[in-house]
């Protein structure tokens, strides 16, 4: 038997990484008669005649629950609700260290997406908001699309909305670095999933004109027929108006910029570098192998260099997102998350970098202000916790 990682003997130690806590203490009848019967009556039946007073007189305002069926968890795929349980809780730590937020992991044991936006629909007395998580695409997108519509609480999806914000962020300071915009500039993005439809529509919210979408099909077009989905061909309709049929090497001719969401290691080829535009600005942001390792990439001339880990300079990770933008969200009453908020934290998050260079285009992790500078963008309110 193999001797057991670290990371396992921590978490057999621990037991789970997060705990109930308890506000008040009830030891004293008095107290105990108002946190429970006879006086807790007073406060239900106040919810019951006005059911939107749950968000003050419960934990409701500051709940969130994260939702996945652990059907594409890390680089790890389908691995069930059971295995994804660890990283939610990772996760909830996140929300809670770095935004106040109390989330609670919820796993569930389906893959139906009926059921899926069923069962957290069903759940919407108990949060102020939904996080879905590590769901397979293009599933992931519907859930969201309909949770969106039906739900009354702010629905965010972090592999689609915080990966966009923290792109968008990342690359206007790339291109203020190299003296260009992202208007003028061609992108060309790798990877169709939850991630690159994100990134996708909040770039053309920007500004951006002229971007190419390559997949393990090759080039997004519009009448593209091989490996479509209902989510490809909105991006299709928005992207590649040349409608270019092309591979990743070919996309990359002039490029300004690549962005790699792909989920594929060394995807990209340090030689194609040679061919896009001056001062090329690469984002290989894939975990945990991005699709090219920084050395190589500035071996080949490219100008700036992100990727998604923390062991290389200008790490691109949505930890700078998530529990600042929900901060807010729930402090000020945000119902709904749409292109244009998100664009506003993007800009918010972007200029918190006063002096960006080739080697500080964003943010790090440990950036304690760059949480409240995410959650006053997204609220837009007096936060009600210190952050």
């Amino acid at each position: 038997m193999a001797p057991e990682s670290e990371a396992i003997k921590l978490h057999r130690r621990l037991r789970g990484k997060i705990e109930t806590k308890v506000k008040i203490n009830s030891a004293s009848n008095g107290i105990l008669k108002l946190v429970y019967t006879p006086g807790v009556a007073d406060v239900s039946r106040e919810i019951a005649k006005y059911p939107r007073e749950s968000f003050n007189l419960t934990g409701r305002w500051n709940s969130i629950a994260i939702i996945s069926d652990g059907t594409r968890v890390l680089g790890l795929g389908d691995i069930g609700p059971e295995a994804a349980m660890p990283v939610m809780e990772g996760k909830a730590i996140l929300y809670k260290q770095f935004g106040g937020v109390d989330a609670h992991p919820i796993c569930l044991a389906t893959k139906d997406a009926d059921e899926i936006v069923k069962i957290a629909k069903a759940l919407e007395p108990n949060f102020g908001g939904i996080n879905i998580e590590d769901i397979e695409v293009p599933k992931c997108l519907s859930i969201v699309e309909r949770l969106q519509k039906e739900m009354k609480i702010p629905v965010f999806h972090d592999d689609q909305h915080g990966t966009a914000v923290v792109v968008l962020a990342a690359l206007l300071n790339a291109l203020k670095v190299v003296g260009k915009s992202i208007k003028d500039s061609k992108i060309v993005i790798a990877g169709s999933g939850s991630a690159g439809y994100g990134v996708t529509n909040l770039l053309v919210e920007a500004g951006a004109r002229d971007i190419i979408i390559v997949d393990s099909s090759g080039s997004l077009w519009s009448g593209r027929r091989q490996n479509m989905n209902h989510y490809k061909e909105m991006l299709a309709g928005k992207t590649n108006k040349k409608r270019i049929i092309c591979n990743l090497k070919d996309a990359l001719a002039g490029a300004d910029a690549f962005i790699g969401v792909s989920g594929k290691g060394g995807l990209l080829k340090g030689e194609w570098i040679g061919g896009m535009a001056r001062d090329p600005i690469v984002f290989a942001i894939s975990n945990p192998d991005p699709e090219i390792m920084p050395k190589e990439a500035k071996r080949f001339g490219a100008k700036i260099v992100a990727t998604g880990r923390s062991d290389f300079p200008n790490q691109v990770n949505n930890q700078l997102v998530f529990p600042g933008f929900m901060r807010g969200v729930l402090d000020c009453g945000v119902m709904h998350i749409d292109q244009k908020l998100l664009h506003k934290v993007a800009a918010a998050l972007a200029e918190h970098v006063k002096s960006p260079r080739a080697d500080k285009i964003i943010p790090t992790a440990f950036d304690r202000k760059v949480y409240k500078v995410v959650a006053d963008a997204a609220g837009g309110c007096k936060l009600k916790v210190q952050l």
